[in-house]
């Protein structure tokens, strides 16, 4: 029987532990969204090259994705509000650490903890919430705010990063993300009550082991893919030993008395569709915002402050999709509403496809309410779909396989989408007219090109004003044709992924496969779970 005990003062408010648990999806998102405004001053400030802004962004993203199920089984078995304040504590310490970087090698590191520290709290949120929200009428209700939880931060990420960094250093953005940390902390240790598998089995540190260095292999093939070609030796190795390690995962799993992750579980349609809807979905958001906050600052030359204005109509269209796809879903069925956010996500790519140099605001406007709108009607349906698969008693690997589905998507359609851009770039770039000393850094990132051509124009008088606007414009042009390539991958990426989900994607619940039955029934409709005191 599933264990859940009361706060301190003995009622539990439901309504203080969603408002916590949003503030801690609102934390974690926020990390993301709020460190790409900063990209182009990082690349300036500390010299960042493309591929460290790409490891900037996924050290945080793999480190995520790659412990996230060892989260949700550590939270099943040893509570889910004592890792969830280990995980703010550690995501406060990280983010002050990171702040305090003065080179891309120490931030990475930083990134890297921090996201250590998300996998603790993310795959909490969402158990927690399926334990205290027991009702599906309720819990539907509750991930549609928990999912615009996601919506609100990709809105205030680059609008308070924007505002910081035209007033303060580039660390500010990450003393935000501390002190936001640390005010979800209080909140937690007030209204939180803890819940936790009784069942407690050891954890499966060889599953742990094997799915990290897989999904490692695999996003460090992609990010180095453009400096040493995607067809190289070394890259082709890095995907065959991703490979390898991963299908040893899945067979160890199978087999394995109580594994990290329960692999029957994909023998549920409903539960593999919505997983890879969602990691579809978090693969084009991702992509696409570590696109926009470049193309937004480098190539149209706005400031970081109104680049995150300009960005706010992608996060409102997610917060308001958020709430409408789950209670969409109830009446017509999760298939249609999951398909059209991915219909709608490929058509805001293929639109983004033709975008150029001078493209009106309101063009992008138009790609970004498309976009905001299919994760919203994707991600958050599909959430409840895969949530509504697991038991209460399980809560922590349904939530912790459905985050990882979203920081696997989100940290391929960084290094993949950035991966094809930095190439496209390349190789449009010609830089054989250059001086030698401008050639290598304007291969780096659009950044360092700009950085590159004002450094020219300041000492080599006239010649180096002109070779300074070339350059510019040379990479200017040459990013946009990167960013137009990148969107269309993610436009085919999500349409395949929308065809999938009309097939493979039941409409409305259906019970898990294997495992007993009365446990299945309680997957699809959770009893009230018992309450101890104490």
């Amino acid at each position: 029987m599933l264990t859940l005990r009361r706060s301190a003062n003995g009622a539990v408010n439901k309504t203080a532990v969603l408002i916590t648990l949003c503030l801690a999806v609102f934390v974690v998102n926020v990390s993301t969204t709020i460190i790409n405004i900063a990209l182009p001053t990082l690349a300036t400030e500390i010299g960042a090259s493309t591929r460290d802004l790409l490891w900037i962004v996924d050290a945080f993203n793999l480190a995520f994705a790659a412990l996230v199920l060892a989260g949700g089984s550590l939270s099943d078995r040893f509570g889910r509000r004592p890792l969830l304040l280990i995980g703010l504590g550690v995501f406060l310490i990280a983010s002050m650490g990171g702040a305090l970087s003065s080179d891309s090698t120490t931030l990475i590191i930083w990134r890297g903890v921090a996201g250590v520290a998300a996998a603790m709290v993310y795959p909490v949120t969402l158990s927690i919430l399926a334990n205290v929200f027991t009702e599906r009428s309720e819990r539907v209700k509750a991930l549609g705010l928990w999912g615009a939880a996601t919506g609100l931060s990709v809105a205030v990420g680059p609008v308070v990063g924007g505002a910081l960094l035209e007033s303060f250093w580039w660390g500010s953005i990450l003393v935000f993300n501390g002190a936001a940390a640390a005010a979800t902390l209080l909140f937690a240790l007030r209204f939180v009550p803890d819940s936790r598998d009784p069942a407690t089995p050891p954890l499966d540190y060889v599953g742990l082991v094997l799915s990290t260095v897989a999904l490692g292999a695999l996003v460090y093939s992609i990010i180095e893919a453009p400096d040493r070609g995607w067809s190289s030796v070394p890259t082709l190795i890095g995907f065959a030993i991703a490979a390898i390690i991963l299908a040893v995962f899945v067979l160890h799993e199978i087999r394995v008395e109580h594994p990290m992750l329960d692999v029957r579980l994909f023998t549920n349609l409903r539960f593999t569709a919505a997983s890879g809807a969602v990691t579809s979905a978090f693969f084009a958001l991702f992509g696409f915002i570590f696109l926009v906050t470049q193309y937004f600052q480098s190539v149209r030359d706005y400031g970081a402050l109104e680049t995150g204005l300009r960005m706010l109509p992608v996060a409102l269209s997610i917060a308001v999709a958020s709430l409408l796809g789950p209670r969409l879903a109830v009446f017509i069925g999760s298939k249609v509403v999951v398909a059209l956010g991915l219909v709608s996500l490929s058509a805001a790519f293929g639109w983004a496809s033709t975008l150029s140099i001078d493209t009106g605001y309101w063009s992008i406007v138009g790609q970004m309410v498309l976009l905001g709108a299919g994760i919203g009607l994707t991600s958050t349906p599909a959430t409840e779909a895969i949530m509504g698969v697991v038991s209460p008693e399980k809560a922590g690997m349904g939530s912790a396989v459905n985050d990882a589905t979203r920081e696997l998507g989100g940290t391929l359609g960084v290094a993949v989408i950035g991966s094809v851009v930095l190439s496209v770039y390349r190789d449009h770039l010609h830089t054989e007219s250059l001086p030698e000393q401008l050639q290598e850094p304007a291969r780096e990132s659009v950044g360092a090109a700009l950085a590159a051509s004002e450094q020219a124009a300041a000492t080599l008088g006239q010649l180096g004003a002109d070779v300074g606007a070339r350059l510019a414009d040379t990479a200017r042009l040459s990013f946009v044709d990167g960013f137009t390539t990148g969107c269309f991958v993610a436009g085919v990426v999500t349409a395949v992924a929308a065809a999938l989900t009309l097939i493979y994607l039941p409409a409305h619940p259906t019970a898990p496969t294997g495992g007993d039955p009365d446990v299945e029934n309680k997957a699809k409709m959770p009893e009230t779970p018992s309450v101890v005191d104490g």
